[in-house]
């Protein structure tokens, strides 16, 4: 009986383990499942890249950073820049413009917007070679907001005061504990019509439209994506499958191999946009816009 329990000992203990360990190999096992390539082309260097502009427009890090490496990275040949976002800060979305301004100066970038393209993120497309949008998309709302809440009615209610030591006329500008003075409004006017003007001025420069014109194509208008067509603002309507054949031919390379992105990340991503867009909805302060 000895001799058989040792022969049979190491199968025991093999039998023991993936009981006690069955719900983590099981996790390890969808991970592979999921995760693991699924064919030789994944192996292959692509040749063309997608990246992707969702959501609103706050910390742009990531997009930038993967546009500068196909920037730099011989073997893509073309971009496709793929956009559905509503816009957001100034500053973010300038840095992807020129992102894009840098990308276009080595190799074909195409922008597709597959669903918005407004405000922040039409800023961010505007250097592309060429923009594609959805017929069903809205373009345009080429505007600058800022906005702020007037608290003191409900701090009166609650009894809260509010106290401020200050050096500068204008230090307070902007603050929710009181109505602003009309000086104030004036303040931030002078910053919201300098940001319009850089706005308008960049667009009409990369689009080659008429500046004297801007309020037909810019005073925070929304297109459909005929009527952007029609005003200048973008060059085509079509699918994202237009998009692809064009950029294909802009690149001039006899087979695509486009990059995968990783279905971690993208199963990130969407997480993250699904609890940006139920932010703004209750908390729509929170937002840049």
């Amino acid at each position: 009986m000895e001799v058989i329990k040792k022969i049979f000992s190491p199968i025991a203990r093999s039998i023991n383990y993936i009981q006690n360990h069955f719900k983590a190999m099981l996790f390890i096992l969808l991970l592979v499942i999921l995760f693991a390539p699924t064919s030789e082309q994944e192996f292959t260097p692509n040749n063309l890249q997608k990246i992707y502009l969702i959501g609103p427009i706050m910390d742009v890090s990531e997009i930038v950073e993967k546009i500068d490496d196909a920037t730099n990275n011989n073997a893509i040949k073309g971009v496709l820049l793929i956009v559905d976002s509503p816009g957001g800060g100034v500053a973010p979305s300038i840095e992807i413009a020129y992102a894009v301004k840098r990308l276009k100066e080595k190799k074909p970038v195409i922008v597709y917007a597959k669903g918005t393209i407004a405000s922040g993120s039409y800023y961010a497309s505007i250097w592309a070679d060429k923009i594609i949008a959805n017929p069903g998309s809205m373009v345009g709302s080429i505007g600058v907001i800022m906005q702020g809440t007037d608290l003191s009615g409900l701090m009166n209610k609650i009894g809260i005061k509010n106290q401020v030591v200050k050096a500068g006329l204008y230090k307070q500008v902007g603050t929710s504990d009181r109505p602003w003075k009309q000086y104030e409004i004036n303040e931030l006017n002078k910053v919201i019509q300098g940001t319009y003007d850089m706005f308008t001025q960049d667009v009409a420069r990369a689009r080659k439209l008429d500046l004297k014109k801007r309020d037909m194509f810019a005073n925070a208008h929304i297109f459909t994506a005929a009527q952007a067509k029609d005003i200048g603002l973008i060059d085509e309507v079509g699918v994202e499958y237009d998009a692809e054949n064009a950029i294909i031919t802009m690149s001039g390379i006899s087979e695509a191999i486009w990059n995968k992105e990783d279905k971690f990340d993208k199963l990130i991503k969407k997480l993250t946009a699904d609890t940006v867009v139920t932010l703004h909805t209750y908390f729509p302060e929170l937002i840049l816009k």
